[in-house]
């Protein structure tokens, strides 16, 4: 292929669309609304299509990697928000060491898995 790719951007679904638009909102990401069942969420160059549509296997199986430039201060930054407290469902996991560099992850209201991370830099 000798076209450019510009983005690429995952549809994730929803068990309760206005809790999970309001959780993405306080989350820090930018809405756009398509339709009254379908959002567009996004920050800088990054997004993802949030839906109103909730299959219990596809949602419980849902990652999402967001690369972050560091990790220790945007867990702090997401610490502060409180949102655990905010929606019963929300979990945050404390950072972890791996070989391969540094995440957290934080469980949205419907069980989607986000894993927030930085890489080790390559010498």
């Amino acid at each position: 292929m000798n076209q450019k790719a510009i983005s690429i951007r995952t549809f994730i679904g929803a068990e309760n669309f206005e809790i999970s638009r309001n959780f993405y909102k306080d989350f820090g990401f930018e809405e756009n609304i398509l339709s009254h069942n379908m959002s567009y969420f996004y920050k800088n160059a990054c997004g993802f299509y949030l839906q109103d549509a909730y299959v219990k296997d596809w949602i419980n199986n849902s990652m999402i990697f967001l690369e972050v430039e560091n990790v220790e201060a945007y867990w702090n930054e997401l610490l502060a928000l409180g949102l655990p407290g905010k929606y019963k469902t929300v979990r945050l996991v404390p950072i972890k060491n791996e070989a391969w560099g540094k995440e957290f992850f934080v469980h949205d209201p419907s069980g989607v898995l986000w894993h927030i991370g930085t890489f080790n830099k390559v010498p």
